[in-house]
């Protein structure tokens, strides 16, 4: 029996978390099924990428029913994301890559504090033309920084959101719909590269994702306070920026070739494999 039906289990575990927390998980999704057999580049990537929009966007349809996505924020976010991102993947070029990730880890640590410690910079609601702002501003810095750093912005998304003034729920389901455009954006391209589907293996993984997103969401949508919500969300990005800073700044080594998944990086190293995973394909000579 093929190893990966086994992960369908796991799939169904990330996917009821990662919903909760307006992430789509393909940074736990590729690793598993590489690990569980899969060809990294041509079935684990577009399969995760798969099971990422399959997770935001299910997350996302539950969140919109229930009136917690903010689509003035949302929908300029997303688009300025997709466009931005490979503005950054070409200034990448000519810039060291390691003290980008250092950075970015460090406001990553900054915002898991912020968001443990109950601290919000700005209180009450966002004025129509506030959203609209937020939304292109954000969504352009953060894509171009997921871009240069070759890293999704899934992460970061949420405590933008917050810092901005949203509450932690609706800053979580908009982040879901936020996952869906640039998640979809790096599925269309990676699925050139994918092998020949095993259509039945890739539906009862899309069907455990499915299923796992909708109980995540619907149960951050009518039972999760904002404050759960928020401490959940504190503890895991707090996880990612240590991941970030052990792995891609202390024990860093020259990689070979690094492929962008969309949502973070696989570093393709002799007899390793990383967990963080994301979108270009880039030479880190520079680093």
């Amino acid at each position: 029996m093929n190893l990966i039906y086994f992960s369908l289990p796991f799939l169904f575990i990330i996917a009821l978390v990662f919903s909760m927390l307006g992430m789509g998980g393909s940074q736990l999704y590729i690793p598993v099924l590489f690990w569980l057999g899969m060809d990294f580049k041509t079935e684990a990537i577009p399969l995760g990428m798969l099971l990422n929009v399959v997770n935001s966007s299910s997350a996302a349809w539950t969140y919109g029913r229930k009136k917690l996505i903010d689509w003035r924020v949302a929908t300029p976010f997303g688009i300025a994301m997709v466009i931005f991102a490979p503005v950054g993947t070409l200034a990448n070029v000519n810039l060291p890559t390691k003290p980008v990730i250092l950075i970015f880890a460090l406001f990553t640590t900054a915002a898991a504090l912020l968001m443990l410690s109950g601290w919000k910079p700005k209180k009450g609601s966002l004025s129509a033309h506030e959203r609209l702002i937020l939304g292109i501003f954000a969504g352009s810095v953060l894509g171009f920084f997921a871009g240069l750093i070759g890293r999704g912005g899934g992460s970061f998304v949420v405590p933008l959101l917050y810092i901005a003034g949203l509450d932690m729920k609706m800053a979580a389901a908009t982040s879901a719909m936020v996952v869906t455009f640039s998640g979809t954006s790096s599925f269309v391209s990676h699925i050139a590269t994918a092998a020949k589907p095993d259509w039945l293996l890739w539906m009862l993984c899309a069907v455990s994702v499915f299923t796992g997103s909708q109980i995540g969401s619907r149960l951050m949508a009518k039972k999760l306070k904002p404050k759960s919500v928020r401490l959940i969300f504190g503890g895991v990005l707090l996880g990612v920026a240590i991941i970030m800073i052990v792995k891609d700044v202390l024990l860093r080594t020259r990689p070979h070739k690094i492929i962008n998944t969309g949502d973070h990086l696989l570093f393709m190293l002799k007899g390793t494999c990383p967990l963080n995973i994301d979108a270009t394909s880039t030479d880190y000579n520079k680093a």
